[in-house]
């Protein structure tokens, strides 16, 4: 009689959920002809050398820290988006997780 291999889940292509989704707001923003990938590219290696990760990543924190700053960035100097409204809704979002009960959906407030 043989043993059935144990099957384990796989691992998660990203390690955090925000690692997903800066990834996919990033694709479909190309997608839409925002900008092009050789151009991301470019900007986004040059986002990790100025931020000293030139080391070999592992898609952690750092790693999107520096994909978002680069998208960021992309988009305010393409003028999709206003240099203060990107930190004016970091800031909605901050607000509202930190004064969300536990177990409830997090929700932005007009303004």
């Amino acid at each position: 009689m043989s043993e059935c291999p144990r099957h384990t889940a796989p691992e998660p292509v990203f390690a955090e959920p925000w690692h997903a989704q800066v990834f996919a707001v990033t694709v479909a923003l190309n997608e839409a002809g925002l900008f092009d990938w050789p151009d991301w590219a470019a900007r986004f290696s040059a986002t990790l050398k100025r931020n000293g990760l030139d080391r070999e990543l592992n898609g952690g924190d750092d790693y999107f820290t520096a994909w978002l700053e680069t998208l960021e960035a992309l988009l305010t100097e393409q003028g999709s988006t206003a240099t203060g409204d990107i930190s004016h809704l970091r800031d909605k979002w901050e607000e509202a997780y930190l004064t969300t009960p536990h177990g409830q959906p997090v929700r932005l407030t007009k303004g």
